[in-house]
C-alpha cells in the first residue's frame, strides 16, 4: 500500500473542502484532497452539479419565461413564453460548465494539491484509506456534505421519483410536477416548473418555508397561488403508486383523502449529512444521524479532525461551509482558537419575490428579550419609487431592533431581497446601531432605500409627536 504523508487531507472536494485546500496549499501547507465523484474531471459538489448553480440558473429561465407574458403595465403586449424545455436544460448545464473550471482537478493540482478519487474511509485516530493509498496528516478536514433524505412513504421505492440530486438531468417537460416538501427546494423548483408550463402541486406537512417569518412567507405564498401552483399545507402522503409513466399520491389534506396523478414526483423533503462508510468509529469521531459532533471550534471528538459544512448539521448552506473553511483554516495552519458565530447567517429563498433573513426573527426576538424591549420596524416595497417604477410592489422589510438601539434581525421579501439584506448583514457583524442607517444617504430612487426608511420609522412618533412640537416651538420663539 502507498504511503503518503501531508499537512492537511481534505476528504470531500465540496465548497468547504475546496475552500481548505485551495487556501491551506497557498499558504504552504501539504494537502491532499479526496474526492469520490469526480465528473469529467470536475469537482464541486452540490452547489456546483446540483445545487446553487443548476437552480438558480433554472430560475433565470422561469423569470423570463414570465416576463414574457406580464408587459401590459408597461405598455408593452404580453406575449406567451414559447419554451423549449430541452433548451432550458442546455442552459442550466451551460451554466454550470461555465463555473466548473474553477473547480476542476486540473486546477487544484496547478496549485499543489494532490487529489485522489475514491472513497475515503478512516484506519485510526490520523490515517485514511483510500485507492490502496494510506494517508497520515496532521489534520483532516471532514467536508463530505450531505445527499437528500427520502422519507419512508409506503410505496416510494415501487415509483420513480426525482431529488434536488437528479432533477437537473431531467430533459422531459413535467405536465405535472408534484412535489413533496414545501422548503426551500421545493418552493423554488415548484415555482419554476409552473413558469416553465408545468402543472404543479406542492405537498408540505406543516407550512412552506417554515424557517422563516410568517408575515412575509405569506407574501411569497401568495405570489405562488398567483402563479397557479395547487398549494396542500398540512397534507400528509399516505402512499404512493405506479400510475401509468408517472405516480399517484394518496394525500390526507384536511381530513378527507384525495389522490394526485403526476408526471412527474419531486421528494424534497430535507437533506441528511454523509457519515456512513467513512469509518469514524476508527478515528473516534462521534456521529449521529444529524451530522458529525463539533465544538465551537469545529473539531470532532477527534480534534485533529475538523467537521465542516453540510456533515455538521446546523445550516446547509454554500456560504455556511466557505465560512466554516476559514474557521478550520485558523485553527489548523495557525494554531488560533478561532470560533463559528453562526448567530449571524444569512439565508435566501430564490423565489419571485426572494425571502431573505438574519439574526433574529420578531418571535424569536421577543421570546429572548421580552416585547416590551422590542421594537418592530417595517416598510413597505409599494411605497418605494423604484419598486413603483418597475411594477415590483409586492413585499415589505422588517426590522427587530433591541430598545438599545442594537439590531437583532432583519428579513426582507421582494425583489432583489437577497442584495437588499447583506446591508444588514454587514451592520449586525460590524455591531452598529440602528442609528447607523439614518446618517447615511441613500441615492434616489433605489430599492435599497427601504432599509433607511424602515430605519427612520423608529423615530417617527418622537419627532412629530407632541413633545418634539412642543421644543421645536419653543426653539423658534427666540430672537
Amino acid at each position: 500500500m502507498e504511503r503518503i504523508k501531508c499537512d492537511i487531507c481534505v476528504i470531500g472536494a465540496g465548497s468547504a473542502g475546496l475552500s481548505v485546500a485551495a487556501g491551506a496549499v497557498q499558504m504552504g501547507a501539504r494537502v491532499v484532497l479526496i474526492e469520490k465523484n469526480i465528473r469529467d474531471g470536475v469537482m464541486g459538489g452540490d452547489c456546483l452539479h446540483t445545487g446553487c448553480v443548476p437552480s438558480k440558473a433554472l430560475l433565470a429561465a422561469a423569470k423570463q419565461a414570465k416576463r414574457m407574458g406580464s408587459g401590459a403595465p408597461f405598455g408593452i403586449a404580453p406575449q406567451a413564453a414559447n419554451v423549449d424545455f430541452s433548451a432550458v436544460h442546455a442552459h442550466v448545464h451551460e451554466v454550470i460548465g461555465t463555473i466548473a473550471p474553477v473547480d476542476s482537478v486540473k486546477r487544484f493540482e496547478e496549485l499543489g494539491v494532490k487529489v485522489i478519487q475514491g472513497a475515503a474511509q478512516f484506519a485510526g485516530p490520523r490515517e485514511v484509506e483510500v485507492d490502496g493509498k494510506r494517508i497520515h496528516a496532521k489534520f483532516f478536514a471532514l467536508a463530505t456534505g450531505s445527499s437528500a433524505a427520502v422519507p419512508p412513504i409506503p410505496g416510494i421505492n415501487e415509483v420513480s421519483h426525482l431529488t434536488n440530486e437528479t432533477i437537473f438531468e431531467n430533459k422531459t417537460p413535467p405536465s405535472h410536477l408534484i412535489i413533496i416538501g414545501g422548503g426551500p427546494i421545493g418552493i423554488e423548483m415548484a415555482q419554476a416548473h409552473r413558469r416553465l408550463g408545468a402543472e404543479v402541486t406542492i405537498i408540505e406537512g406543516k407550512t412552506i418555508l417554515g424557517n422563516d417569518d410568517p408575515e412575509l412567507v405569506q407574501v411569497v405564498r401568495d405570489s405562488l397561488i398567483a402563479d397557479g401552483i395547487n398549494l396542500l399545507e398540512g397534507a400528509t402522503v399516505t402512499s404512493l403508486a405506479p400510475n401509468g409513466g408517472g405516480t399517484a399520491a394518496t394525500v390526507m389534506h384536511e381530513g378527507a383523502s384525495q389522490t394526485l396523478e403526476g408526471s412527474h414526483l419531486l421528494i424534497a423533503t430535507g437533506r441528511a449529512p454523509t457519515v456512513e462508510g467513512l469509518g469514524l468509529e476508527a478515528a473516534g469521531i462521534e456521529y449521529t444521524a444529524r451530522g458529525v459532533k463539533t465544538d465551537a471550534r469545529l473539531r470532532t471528538t477527534n480534534k485533529r479532525v475538523f467537521a465542516l459544512g453540510d456533515v455538521a448539521g446546523g445550516l446547509q448552506f454554500t456560504h455556511v461551509a466557505g465560512y466554516h473553511a476559514g474557521i478550520a483554516v485558523r485553527n489548523m495552519l495557525y494554531r488560533l482558537p478561532a470560533k463559528a458565530d453562526h448567530s449571524i447567517v444569512p439565508w435566501v429563498t430564490y423565489t419571485d419575490p426572494e425571502l431573505a433573513h438574519v439574526g433574529l426573527s420578531e418571535a424569536q426576538a421577543v421570546a429572548q428579550f421580552g416585547k416590551g424591549k422590542v421594537n418592530v420596524l417595517r416598510w413597505p416595497f409599494a411605497e418605494n419609487d423604484r419598486a413603483m417604477a418597475e411594477r415590483e410592489i409586492a413585499g415589505m422589510i422588517k426590522v427587530q431592533v433591541h430598545k438599545n438601539g442594537k439590531i437583532l434581525g432583519a428579513s426582507i421579501v421582494g425583489a432583489h431581497a437577497g442584495e437588499l439584506i447583506q446591508t444588514w448583514v454587514l451592520a449586525m457583524s460590524a455591531g452598529l446601531k440602528i442609528s447607523a442607517f439614518t446618517g447615511y444617504i441613500a441615492p434616489y430612487p433605489t430599492l435599497g432605500e427601504i432599509s433607511k426608511r424602515a430605519a427612520g420609522a423608529l423615530y417617527t412618533p418622537f419627532l412629530f409627536g407632541a413633545r418634539n412640537r412642543f421644543i421645536v416651538r419653543s426653539l423658534l420663539k427666540l430672537p
